[in-house]
């Protein structure tokens, strides 16, 4: 969702660099590491002596909500999104179904049948059981599903799934994966649903 269907680096970047500040971490180094992963995960791997990282993702996550200033679609992504079959897709993201559903409504993105977030799976991204749950939510395997990702989190996610990943550039992380397909945005994709039922996407 983030990075991929619209973009909160903005919004993240202020609520994550303030609470880097306030335990006395440069921002500057740390903001690059918590993109695309769960915020306890980010926390507990901190290792922060005294803090309490559900405590603390709680507070995040609620910061996060209440700031949604600057957050908007990708590009095409919501043409992309109306014209997929809406028992054909879903989200797999870090963040918690409140703050999923707050972005999308900020962005004015459709929300789907199906949100995996943060709070279904018992570990995050790079592990891949988050795109597994929604491939079986789905009613397909893994390996007939498409990911679009943006971080390298993501990506192996998608990859240790068995699915093919697409990766999106619009957020601007520096990724080099050149064994994946690019694209920027959305406006030269298009999803074609085939007579047998086959989706797959055209670029144009």
């Amino acid at each position: 969702m983030d990075g991929t269907l619209l973009t909160s680096i903005a919004a993240a970047e202020r609520v994550w660099g303030a609470w880097a500040r306030s335990h006395g971490l440069d921002p500057i180094a740390f903001l690059p590491t918590m993109h695309g992963k769960r915020a306890i995960d980010t926390i507990r791997r901190l290792d922060l002596p005294g803090v309490d990282a559900e405590i603390e993702a709680e507070k995040i996550t609620k910061a996060e909500t209440d700031d949604v200033q600057g957050v908007a679609a990708i590009a095409g992504a919501a043409e992309f999104l109306d014209a997929l079959p809406l028992d054909r897709w879903a989200i797999v993201t870090s963040a918690s179904k409140k703050l999923a559903q707050r972005r999308l409504e900020a962005a004015g993105l459709t929300i789907p049948r199906i949100i995996v977030t943060g709070e279904d799976v018992a570990v995050g991204k790079p592990d891949p059981q988050c795109f597994l749950l929604a491939a079986r939510q789905l009613g397909f395997s893994a390996a007939n599903c498409l990911v679009f990702e943006d971080v390298e989190a993501g990506v192996k996610a998608g990859q240790a799934a068995g699915a093919d990943v697409v990766v999106v550039t619009a957020a601007g992380h520096d990724l080099n994966l050149p064994a994946n397909p690019i694209i920027n945005d959305y406006r030269e994709v298009v999803p074609v649903l085939s007579a047998d039922g086959l989706l797959s996407i055209s670029y144009t």
